[in-house]
């Protein structure tokens, strides 16, 4: 299989081309650059090769614990991790689960280091609310599917990588499927 540094060549060869094609697709200048911005944080530090101690997983330093769980719960090449469909997808959900877990966390702390009242899970459902709607009201409606599309492209660049090397090694790629 493809080592880290063959998936960063790849990673870094195919920025320039998904940011061209996010602006042949209609996406203005500023779009193309978050496609491309996207692509790269998906293809290095958040793709399939998060369920396992990688050069990914290293990357996020002290932030790293972060991915236990999902490394627990995913067995490595699984068509969840791995998968063209399903893989991103499930990391956005997981982090986004994990991001809301570590603000409540942080949010009950400060509070009880304060002696201030605790917050509660609808108030901080309330701050995600805003903080959507000031970004979309300060970028575009196309601010988090670009950002979900180069994600997803950039660990697709990952898994299509493994998928060859797959199919050179053995002659089948299903199990990505």
């Amino acid at each position: 299989m493809p080592g880290s540094r063959t998936h960063d060549a790849v990673t870094l060869l195919l920025t320039a081309p998904a940011a061209a094609a996010a602006y042949a697709a209609g996406l203005d200048i500023g779009g193309s650059a978050l496609v491309a911005a996207s692509f790269l944080f998906g293809g290095l530090m958040f793709g399939p090769d998060l369920d396992i101690l990688s050069k990914q997983h290293s990357r996020w330093g002290v932030l790293g614990f972060l991915w236990y769980p999902y490394r627990s719960f995913f067995k490595h090449r699984s068509r969840w991790s791995h998968g063209l469909l399903f893989g991103t997808l499930i990391r956005v959900i997981y982090f986004m689960g994990a991001a809301t877990l570590l603000s409540f966390a942080a949010a009950y702390l400060i509070a009880a280091y304060n002696g201030s009242d605790l917050p509660r899970l609808s108030e901080l459902a309330l701050t995600w609310s805003v903080l959507g709607e000031s970004v979309r009201s300060k970028t575009s409606t196309y601010f988090l599917p670009a950002i979900f599309a180069g994600l997803w492209s950039g660990a697709a660049s990952h898994t299509l990588t493994d998928m060859a090397g797959s199919y050179v090694k053995t002659g089948r790629v299903t199990e990505f499927l």
